[in-house]
């Protein structure tokens, strides 16, 4: 490795420790801790470039102290989330990428999880019955054992035979891995919630359609939603116990 792109790491590394420090002074701890593991994955691998031992020793000294508070930021993040008391809001920007299903929903999903409810107007049109059907795949891979998914949405009048007839392929195809779909209409619902068994609540402000329309079906993000720009929206994510004790 060059000299060039050796300090080219480094300064990454810096950068990324410190808007990590930033954001752990401002008590965002789950933001503070994924700038945390960035920046030691960098300076590693400074660390394993670097021949000068004095230097090798200084790497060595600050990925220590970076990995033990990366830690500690884990241990209280878990602890919050056991009592019940943890709650993020992540503002996705405008065109942002990286913000797959699997990013929000997977830290909120273990083995307890067996029933989730989805309450989303907009599960109508073709695209957003798609939304729900890459939802829907989540939560099979795990690490949930989910038997039954409630799905209340809107009817859409003017394309009812095919919204029906999509969640109706969805349901028997769920029904092949044992899960029970369960759909009902309202012509009321305006609010977009889900809510797993285990306590977990997450308000996505758009729903599950925030993300945007790719160029084309040969597009990059067209399949892999993690690459697909999304519309600007906030989630929030919180416990069951932390709503009755406020």
């Amino acid at each position: 490795m060059s000299q060039n792109v050796l300090a080219g790491m480094e300064n990454s590394a810096v950068t990324v420790l410190k808007r990590a420090i930033e954001l752990d002074n401002e008590s965002r701890l789950p933001d503070a801790l994924v700038c945390y593991q960035e920046g030691i994955h960098l300076l590693m691998e400074v660390l394993k470039a670097t021949k000068d031992e004095a230097k090798k020793g200084h790497y060595r000294k600050k990925i220590a102290n970076y990995m033990d508070r990366a830690e500690k930021i884990k241990e209280q993040l878990n602890d919050l989330k056991e009592k019940g008391k943890y709650h993020e809001q992540i503002k996705i920007p405008d065109d942002a990428t990286g913000f797959c299903y699997e990013k929000l929903f997977k830290p909120y999903l273990d083995s307890f999880v067996t029933e989730v409810w989805v309450e989303d107007p907009y599960i109508r049109h073709v695209h957003q019955v798609y939304n729900f059907l890459k939802f829907c795949e989540m939560l099979i891979k795990g690490p949930c054992s989910v038997k039954t998914i409630h799905l209340l949405t809107s009817l859409d009048n003017a394309g009812k035979a095919k919204q029906t007839s999509s969640l109706e392929e969805i349901k028997q195809s769920l029904q092949s891995y044992n899960i029970t779909l369960e759909v009902l209409y309202s012509s009321s619902i305006h609010d977009r919630e889900i809510r797993f068994n285990n306590g977990w609540i997450i308000k996505i402000g758009r729903g599950l359609d925030y993300f945007k329309k790719t160029q084309g079906r040969f597009s990059i993000g067209y399949c892999d939603f993690d690459l697909r720009h999304c519309h600007e929206t906030t989630v929030d994510i919180f416990h069951i116990k932390h709503t009755k004790n406020t």
